[in-house]
């Protein structure tokens, strides 16, 4: 099957096209190598996916031509996103998250053969308290998930009216090789192997997260394409249903590193979550998506790749 994968060279996405390539689908992968986060580290994944004959597109889906792009492939999709809570001008989410998905919704519209738009939220369209089913009221605090529920929506008035097939998958707290270097887990590996303060927004360690390792949110996203029917037009929360405090997974990194971080304590982040614990009964039923990587397990393979792609940086610092 043809793929096409936007925002593939990102955390999330580099990961879910390796996995549908090893499926064996033909993935074309599609970024703009925005200066949002670490170029070079999006450059690394570039090289790691070219390797594996993953071609990428560097395209700008607020303002390139994406029909060529979206013409071909049966299924698409779609993780570029403005991400974080990090005071940016609204402009800039709305450019990112609603107009980027409008444009690739209305180039997608154009393919006849399209079979399934898999749109990619997030569970910040719940707002503080993200603990609920799908059916659960959208109360967003941060400009991110206010745009990320309307493009979520955007995606799905185009399957309700008929432009196209489209379901929408939210993501929570997944973590992993790769991740954004602006997130906690980077923050606090990299604190602990350069004994430098780790910042802690005040209260932030009672906050409840459904941390989902990426390889179980990359398996259940390649999974559905072997349903696309019962995906199409529905909604699912994607995570992990066993959730820690972040307190808890501050220990964890802490024990498998094997000393205690230095804090560096900060006011309340506005727009933060104060509880995130995935219902996932929808997906578990109708896709039999189950997570299995437990946080020690998910941590100890973070903190190992992270101490492989710092190892030049790292001896230099000491």
């Amino acid at each position: 099957m043809r793929i096409l994968i936007t925002g593939a060279t990102g955390f999330i996405g580099s990961h879910l096209a390796e996995r549908l390539a090893a499926d064996g689908h033909l993935v074309i992968g599609l970024d703009s190598f925005t200066d949002y986060y670490a170029p070079a580290l999006k450059e690394g994944n570039a090289r790691i996916l070219a390797e594996k004959g993953i071609n990428i597109l560097r395209l700008d889906l607020a303002q390139d031509a994406l029909d060529e792009a979206a013409q071909n492939a049966d299924v698409i999709f779609h993780l570029a996103a403005q991400p974080g809570l990090s005071p940016l001008p609204f402009a800039t989410y709305i450019r990112n998250n609603l107009i980027a998905t409008q444009r690739l919704l209305e180039a997608a519209r154009q393919n006849k053969n399209l079979r399934l738009f898999a749109n990619i939220s997030t569970s910040s369209v719940y707002g503080a308290d993200a603990q609920g089913p799908e059916t659960s009221e959208p109360r967003p605090t941060s400009d991110y998930g206010v745009t990320k529920l309307a493009a979520e929506q955007l995606a799905m008035a185009y399957h309700r009216t008929g432009k196209l097939p489209a379901c929408s998958f939210r993501l929570f707290s997944v973590y992993g090789p790769r991740e954004r270097p602006d997130k906690m887990y980077p923050k606090l590996i990299r604190a602990l192997l350069t004994d430098s303060p780790f910042p802690l927004f005040a209260g932030s360690e009672k906050h409840l997260r459904s941390y989902t390792f990426v390889g179980d949110v990359a398996r259940g996203l390649a999974n559905a394409i072997s349903q696309m029917e019962t995906c199409a037009g529905e909604i699912f929360n994607m995570g992990n249903d066993t959730a820690i405090t972040t307190g808890q997974a501050i220990e964890i990194v802490e024990n498998i590193v094997g000393k205690k971080v230095k804090l560096e304590h900060l006011p309340p982040r506005p727009g933060d979550q104060s509880a995130t614990h995935a219902n996932i009964a929808k997906a578990r039923r109708l896709l039999g998506f189950a997570p299995s990587t437990s946080p020690q397990e998910g941590l100890r393979k973070t903190v190992e790749w992270a101490k492989a792609e710092w190892e030049g940086e790292l001896r230099t610092k000491k």
